[in-house]
């Protein structure tokens, strides 16, 4: 199984992945791991991603998956998957994805960015993201104002994990 927790920069995806996956026993991938340089160094500047660098990115996140649901391997996926289409392309197995919308208002959002040390993604660039976001009609939402583990409590009790 699949269980990919999205949503825009700074409603936790990576902390709530990871520890969702770890409650799980599960392996977690963050897909900011797998951008490349040039697609890092053009969010570091403070420039939003078009869609032509963001297909080979999401062709090899998919690739990534179907190698783990070959192996019989269950996978806990961060990423932002603002858009439907994008959403699409990471849904190798509908019968075995699951999908969990993290959510906050924007001004948490915008606190939390405000305090991330060391990340690629500017606190400048959310707007562009709220702006892209599609909301998913057909994932469990989830308001991350919580605590890390309480969301983590709320996306298994959702998904009966």
């Amino acid at each position: 199984m699949v269980v990919i927790v999205m949503g825009v920069s700074g409603a936790g995806k990576s902390t709530v992945g990871r520890a969702l996956a770890q409650s799980l026993g599960w392996r977690f991938l963050d897909t900011d791991d797998l951008h490349s340089a040039a697609n890092v160094a053009k969010m570091a500047a403070g420039i939003p991603l078009t869609d032509e660098d963001r297909w080979p990115w999401l062709a090899d996140v998919r690739g990534e998956l179907e190698r783990s649901l070959a192996r019989g391997e269950d996978v806990v996926l961060a990423s932002s998957a603002l858009k439907r289409t994008y959403r699409e392309k990471l849904e190798v197995d509908p019968a075995r994805t699951r999908w969990v919308f993290l959510h906050a208002p924007r001004e948490v959002l915008a606190h939390r960015l405000a305090q991330r040390h060391g990340h690629f993604m500017p606190p400048e660039l959310l707007a562009s993201q709220l702006a892209t976001l599609e909301v998913p009609e057909q994932a469990l939402p989830v308001d991350v104002s919580a605590t890390p583990e309480e969301v983590v409590a709320r996306i298994r009790e959702g998904l009966k994990l």
